[in-house]
């Protein structure tokens, strides 16, 4: 008989030495990543901080959506005030992968560098793409991906160097012409050209209005929720229903603001007054409204919602020894500095309400999550107007 018998199980030990090896390698099939064959979209993030990021980041995934194509999910670009050059953050630190593949084929950048980079996109092969030529060492021949901050550092964190330019200009990011979406199919088909890797996000800035839907398949990490939760019941816990602010009273918005004049729909302004202004019109107050109009504003909602305590998110003055004054009953609170931007968004979809910038990327992010769960969104100095077909103010 071949082999012994285990002590009192009856199988021979060969056996289940073969059983063991088929389970490693059942496991190891199981975990391998699939090449695709109709290719892959990857790009760096390098225009912005994080609203301008997530913005294109849902216009970003419609492409990769209408050309086929899995989209290798960038790690989100952030800006450290004590370092000079950009610090590469995973994608799935903050976000959840499984939702988005209910859209289209995604993998972090991460997996797809240990797992498929060495195959289908092996260095000596790697090809940046362009609209055109970008000013940099090479004189201006070529795309010039890693010229600069961020670009640099960004594509360093993974270790790659492109080996050649392609420009892809007259084409551009329209997913609703299915014209354009066949020509991008047609002219970088995947089996010569396997990763579009594009030296900035393939998408419009700001996000287009067929693009916002997309953000319901964006969710945070258990992570993120956790932390949001954890603040949440340690300093609002017990002090409901809370509003939730985001002041955007920085010098730098202060100046853009100034633009708003010559350019109403700037920035985010789209998520207030529509994509074809019939809300109302970008305004200089709306951009940057002062301290006086604030507190009216947060005391009226405070009023509205029955709130007993304010969370606060700003990238300059809180205001909160403002507010108390005003509002002596309500407890206002606010991270301890420094602030983590990301934690704050978290917090502030958790709001019963939430008051926000209408010109501001940042809080059009937070708009858009509230809107996929049912909260409520206003904006400072805004006032809707009615619309033809319904009577009734939209947000």
């Amino acid at each position: 008989m071949m082999g012994s018998i285990s002590m009192g199980s009856g199988v021979p030990t060969w056996w289940l030495r073969v059983v063991g090896v088929l389970c490693v390698l059942v496991k190891a099939s199981l975990s391998a990543v699939s090449v695709d064959p109709s290719g892959y979209i990857t790009y760096c993030p390098c225009m912005g901080r994080f609203g301008n990021q997530a913005d294109q980041f849902l216009g970003s995934l419609g492409f990769a959506h209408a050309l086929n194509r899995s989209l290798v999910l960038p790690p989100w670009v952030e800006y450290k005030r004590h370092l000079i050059k950009s610090v590469q953050v995973p994608f799935d630190v903050y976000f959840k992968v499984g939702p988005l593949r209910r859209y289209v084929r995604v993998l972090t950048m991460e997996t797809f560098m240990k797992e498929l980079a060495p195959t289908v996109w092996p260095q000596g092969q790697r090809i940046a793409f362009c609209y055109s030529a970008r000013h940099g060492t090479d004189s201006g021949q070529g795309c010039n991906a890693k010229e600069g901050n961020p670009f640099e550092s960004f594509w360093d964190t993974y270790g790659i160097d492109f080996d050649r330019s392609e420009f892809f200009q007259p084409l551009y990011y329209n997913t609703q012409s299915a014209h354009e979406v066949r020509r991008w199919k047609e002219r970088f088909p995947p089996a010569d050209y396997p990763v579009l890797a594009f030296t900035g996000p393939p998408a419009a800035f700001p996000v287009q209005e067929h693009h916002v839907r997309l953000h319901r398949f964006l969710h945070w990490s258990d992570s993120m929720m956790g932390k949001a939760r954890d603040f949440i019941a340690a300093h609002v816990q017990g002090h409901t229903p809370f509003l939730g602010l985001h002041l955007r009273n920085g010098v730098d918005f202060k100046n853009a603001c100034e633009h708003i004049k010559t350019s109403p729909s700037m920035f985010a302004a789209p998520q207030c007054i529509g994509y074809r202004s019939q809300f109302g019109t970008g305004t200089y107050e709306m951009c940057y409204p002062d301290d006086k109009a604030v507190i009216r504003q947060v005391k009226k909602e405070v009023k509205r919602i029955g709130a007993k305590a304010v969370f606060v998110a700003t990238d300059n003055r809180d205001l909160i020894s403002e507010f108390s004054k005003e509002m002596k009953k309500v407890k206002f609170v606010r991270q301890p500095s420094p602030a983590d931007p990301m934690l704050d968004l978290a917090i502030l979809g958790q709001a019963d309400h939430f008051i926000g910038n209408c010109i501001s990327t940042f809080t059009a992010f937070v708009k858009r999550e509230r809107d996929n769960s049912g909260k409520t969104t206003s904006f400072w100095s805004f006032h809707p107007k009615q619309t033809a077909s319904s009577g009734r103010e939209d947000l």
